[in-house]
């Protein structure tokens, strides 16, 4: 049993016994917080930790009663127009412009097990007993709706789910203006805000603030979770470190627009919200319609930031990817951009994969260019046929020569998107995106189909179906290269426009739903211009996502450091490219590429023939390597060591769960001259009782040994000691295996 209900007083509490999440009925009727943290022990009665502050100067909700003020109470759902002055999570427009409502309590209900959302992706349980949600029951008896708010706890995870669903079951239709998934208000406002912000070709940076009185938000308008901010935020408490203190954290499940707010008021509460993002967003519900918002994940740790890492990374791995691919090891891919970009043929690509079969890889991926017309970004998106200039013998013979050299077969698409010289826009040119009468933007050379009508997914469906058949395709690199602008359908109403990047994300997740249905073994990688939507909606469909355009290593460190936050390292698509990298121009050893990738999905794109009879044979024992312990990458606990963002040596690690082996990263961006000693890396997570040796040398130590005294690094050049060195110039890294004996 993880959810208490004390009947009498209307209280709540749900817990595991690694967290406890408790609220109330307030006696207005609303839901109020009580506490979000770590367990603790299961009373009659938490009305004796309420300590809500009742100031002197207020809006009482109750005439001639001074006790009960909503301006300073804790809520758990707080609406619009009510003596609440600090943001809410609902605000509703009737036909007579009336923006009040009144939710009031009903009844609750609760299930083994955790329903799924309609039409969303969201956590999942595959046993009834590996979670209970509980579901509140709030009505408006002049609205004629009901508000459902739904909570899952699981059963061996520090995870509280949120959603929320309403129903009008008027005869009147009424307009969603706000309707956020979650709401919380803490007692006080000593927080540092975590965020992951950045642009393209940097995504994910570390951003931090100490909260203070007022607003602080991150968003996306974009329709696209962004390159610019994740819908991830974690509040933690000044002393918390990677290993100890507190973090409250929220991970949105959404790919389209959002809004994670933080207030803090004039009494030092802190409320955070997160859900759509309301600008551009008005969803009308007729008589008996209603609108379910998409999840948030609110995870609480009380062993610092690794802690609340690992928490997100096994309900991500068991909860959320779903498929053939959420267990199964991911085969190590050549992917051709960056080799040849668009200026390829059958025999230049037949070439780069038979290099690539005799160095162990097992995945050749066909990227842009390979369809129509297109010999540059400027033609034929929509037309999804082979260009038989280039594969004169048709795409099914040359998918074949693939399998026959013994390796899979993958594609490159970016549904999606259309371009103007293409056959699709000219027999459907009001299927892109646009506004009447308005100049439409161009982004990438390319318009925005769209996917709010069903016309346009089934003709891209049936398209992308028949490729996949045609090929025995076997995986699938889904692109979207631009933002939305210029949002408009002609299949909606004038009074439901603001529907319209809603219904644009649903539509993506349909097609996503009917091809993974369908053809259950390809495997998909999510990626829009890079990490532009790099997001747990995304993760439902594609256990894994392209982090970033950007596959210089120095920049990656950065890159997959902010993103393993959230997202487990196995949904992290990390590659080794050319050097001097084609986004930045800098060199860098194939080693420090490889020692990078290795954190995530790994994988090469870079010209093979033109390496060196000793690169081949460095990538040879790469691959190998990254085969031998791949299930411990996928499946191990990952912890951040050191922070590139602040200094100029990164690190971090992956421990088994039963602790009898590690894979250990450490990296240096620029040499130290004449450096003044042998450094050592204090490690964490291992049995301090068991004895691990180090791969490759006769070492052995205990892992109390590794973790408060630290593992020896190899010595770096200084000058006399050229003939031992270990480690020289700039960008090193040092990859280390301990196994327990």
């Amino acid at each position: 049993m993880l959810i208490f209900v004390d009947e009498d007083q209307k209280q709540f509490h749900l817990t595991n016994g690694k967290i406890s999440y408790l609220f109330y009925v307030m006696r207005n009727g609303h839901l109020g917080s009580l506490y979000f943290g770590k367990a603790i022990d299961i009373h009659s009665d938490f009305s004796q930790i309420l300590n809500d502050h009742t100031p002197t100067t207020y809006t009482s909700y109750y005439s001639g009663d001074r006790s009960f003020s909503l301006e300073t109470l804790r809520q758990e759902y707080p609406v619009y127009g009510t003596s609440d002055y600090r943001e809410p999570a609902l605000s509703i427009r009737q036909l007579n412009g009336d923006h009040i409502s009144n939710f009031i309590y009903k009844y609750y209900s609760i299930t083994k097990g955790k329903p799924l959302l309609q039409s969303l992706p969201a956590t999942y349980t595959e046993n009834e007993e590996d979670a209970e949600t509980i579901q509140i029951v709030l009505e408006d008896s002049i609205l004629h709706a009901e508000l459902i708010l739904s909570y899952t706890i699981f059963k061996n995870l520090s995870v509280i789910t949120r959603s929320a669903y309403i129903y009008n079951q008027s005869l009147h239709p009424f307009y969603l203006e706000r309707f956020m998934s979650a709401s919380i208000d803490f007692p006080d406002k000593e927080f540092t805000m975590i965020q992951l912000s950045g642009t393209w070709a940097r995504e994910r940076h570390i951003k931090e603030r100490t909260l203070e009185q007022g607003t602080q938000s991150i968003s996306s308008i974009r329709g696209s979770s962004s390159h610019q901010h994740n819908p991830f935020i974690a509040l933690k408490r000044k002393e918390t470190t990677e290993t100890q203190g507190e973090v409250y954290s929220f991970n949105f499940i959404y790919s389209s627009n959002f809004l994670a707010n933080i207030e803090v008021d004039q009494y030092d509460t802190t409320r955070v919200l997160m859900g759509i993002h309301p600008f551009r967003f008005t969803w009308k519900l007729s008589e008996n319609e209603h609108f379910q918002s998409p999840e948030v994940v609110m995870v609480y740790s009380e062993n610092g930031l690794s802690g609340m890492s690992q928490t997100y990374h096994d309900l991500y791995r068991n909860h959320l990817i779903r498929g053939k691919w959420k267990n199964a090891d991911r085969p190590i891919l050549i992917n051709n951009w960056e080799a040849t970009y668009f200026n390829f043929n059958e025999e230049i690509l037949l070439n780069l994969a038979k290099d690539a079969k005799e160095l162990g890889i097992e995945l050749f991926v066909l990227d842009d260019g390979w369809f129509g017309k297109r010999n540059n970004a400027s033609t034929s998106l929509g037309d999804w046929y082979p260009n038989f200039a280039k594969f004169p013998n048709g795409f099914k013979n040359f998918a074949q020569k693939i399998n026959e050299l013994g390796l899979k077969f993958g594609l490159w698409f970016e549904p999606e998107m259309v371009s103007a010289n293409s056959n699709l826009f000219k027999n459907h040119s009001d299927w892109i995106i646009s506004t009447p009468n308005r100049p439409i933007t161009l982004g990438r050379n390319q318009f925005v189909l769209d996917f709010s009508k069903t016309e346009v997914i089934e003709e891209i469906y049936l398209k992308m179906a028949s490729i996949i058949r045609e090929t025995n395709l076997e995986y699938i690199k889904w692109d979207m290269n631009r933002n939305i602008t210029e949002a408009y359908s002609s299949s909606l109403n004038s009074d439901q426009q603001d529907e319209f990047f809603h219904r644009y994300i649903l539509g993506v997740y349909d097609l996503f739903e009917r091809l993974i249905t369908k053809f259950p073994n390809v495997l998909f990688e999510s990626c829009a211009g890079g990490g532009g939507r790099f997001d747990p909606g995304l993760l439902y469909y594609a256990p894994q996502a392209w982090a970033s355009d950007n596959t210089d290593p120095i920049e990656r460190i950065k890159i997959q450091y902010g993103t393993s936050l959230p997202y487990p390292i196995s949904s992290i698509g990390s590659h080794i490219s050319a050097s001097p990298n084609h986004q930045t121009q800098r060199y860098t050893p194939l080693s420090t590429r490889a020692n990078v990738a290795l954190f995530g999905t790994f994988g090469y794109e870079l010209n093979l023939s033109v390496l060196s009879e000793a690169e081949k044979l460095e990538i040879k024992n790469q691959i190998l390597f990254y085969k031998e312990h791949q299930s411990l990458i996928r499946n191990g606990d990952f912890y951040r060591l050191i922070n590139p963002f602040k200094g100029n040596e990164a690190a971090w690690m992956i421990v088994s769960k039963d602790k009898s082996e590690s894979i250990i990263g450490w990296y240096k961006i620029l040499a130290t001259p004449n450096p003044a000693k042998f450094p050592k890396l204090k490690l964490v997570g291992l049995d301090p009782n068991l004895n691990y040796l180090i791969s490759g040398q006769n070492q052995t130590f205990f892992g109390s040994e590794l973790m408060y005294n630290g593992i020896p690094l190899s010595p770096e050049f200084n000058g006399p000691n050229k003939k031992t060195a270990k480690r020289f110039g700039d960008f090193q890294s040092v990859i280390i295996y301990l196994v327990s004996i």
